[in-house]
């Protein structure tokens, strides 16, 4: 599935060649990201994304792989025939790290054949689903944002959204015994996957105001705590309700991607006292300790999947993401016949 030029075909592309310290993997699973819809619609919106439109980009960021080939200089201790996944990271000497399939140059798993630093890979024992594996890195964004704010039993959480990244968060603080758990979500469908993963409060806006079920809560389990908000969405205007709509003192966590969400009145957060923390991660503390949780089976991310897809329908597939659409996660079978 090839990027260039803003869109989207299937065809033949040469091989990727594994360079020093390199696996070539055939992708089993791979997870759409709404990172994919940025990287396509904001291009050069972050440096860690490169953007060249005249020249073939294969995304695909969240997978998990059959090892086929060794570049030089391998170890050997990751043999043909082994899974493998990996933070999608590409270390090569005297460069700054790539990031795969958000680069012409490292090619994502939206194809047969893919590369990986041996080592940033991990191997995935027997018995461990594919389709859960290529959920890491989704669920491993949820756990970093939790781990970043504290929370600890005791304190309220109001989850904004419940997306890939809105059920990761409510695993991470569902993990921490965290508890009750409020989910706002335009999407009744959204709001089940929620409860699925721990939700025990869902509220959809168009019927009730989620700041006011989150008060009710909050009196109802004599809580004398800060409000902590995680924000999931990234719609433009969102954080500016936030602002408008939180508590004295609230903790906001920015987990969205906000790459079009607008301005904030700076004087109103200053004056109740907010703290809003914006991205940064997972960091690899957060995603090799997610990928541990799902082959120790303590984190099953499975319930996420709503669709699982071959590569002609990646496009359609992007674009329901794109529409903030669909179920939480679609996943792709890049070789499936």
């Amino acid at each position: 599935m090839v990027l260039r030029s803003g869109k989207l075909e299937v065809r033949e592309t040469a091989d990727p060649v594994p360079g020093p310290g390199e696996l070539l993997i055939r992708p089993l699973s791979a997870a759409i990201c709404a990172s994919d819809v940025h990287y396509m619609d904001h291009p050069n919106s972050a440096d860690r994304f490169v953007w060249d439109a005249d020249r073939d980009t294969v995304m695909g960021h969240e997978f998990v792989g059959e090892v086929v080939g060794h570049g030089p200089g391998c170890s050997g201790d990751i043999p043909i025939g082994a899974r493998v996944t990996s933070l999608p990271i590409m270390i090569r000497h005297g460069e700054q790290p790539l990031i795969i399939g958000h680069n012409p140059d490292v090619p994502g798993a939206f194809g047969e054949l893919m590369l990986v630093s041996e080592m940033m890979a991990r191997r995935v024992p027997d018995g461990v689903p594919d389709d859960s594996v290529a959920l890491v890195d989704a669920f491993a964004v949820g756990e970093f944002y939790v781990r970043c704010s504290g929370i600890k039993p005791g304190e309220l959480p109001l989850v904004i959204g419940a997306g890939a990244i809105g059920l990761s968060t409510v695993a991470a603080l569902r993990s921490r015994g965290i508890n009750p758990i409020v989910v706002s979500d335009y999407s009744d469908d959204r709001l089940s996957y929620a409860a699925t993963f721990g939700a025990d409060v869902t509220v959809n806006p168009s019927s009730h105001d989620p700041y006011e079920v989150w008060r009710e809560t909050f009196a109802a389990n004599k809580f004398q705590t800060t409000q902590v908000i995680f924000e999931c969405v990234g719609k433009n205007g969102l954080l500016q309700s936030t602002v408008d709509q939180c508590e004295f003192l609230a903790r906001v966590y920015a987990a969205g991607g906000w790459y079009d969400a607008g301005t904030i009145d700076c004087t109103a957060a200053t004056h109740k006292g907010m703290t809003i923390q914006f991205g940064g991660g997972p960091h690899p503390q957060d995603w090799y300790g997610t990928l541990e949780a799902v082959v120790d089976g303590r984190l099953d991310p499975s319930p996420s999947i709503g669709a699982t897809i071959g590569l002609d329908e990646v496009p359609d597939a992007i674009d329901q993401v794109r529409k903030g659409q669909g179920p939480p996660r679609i996943v792709v079978h890049p070789t499936a016949s």
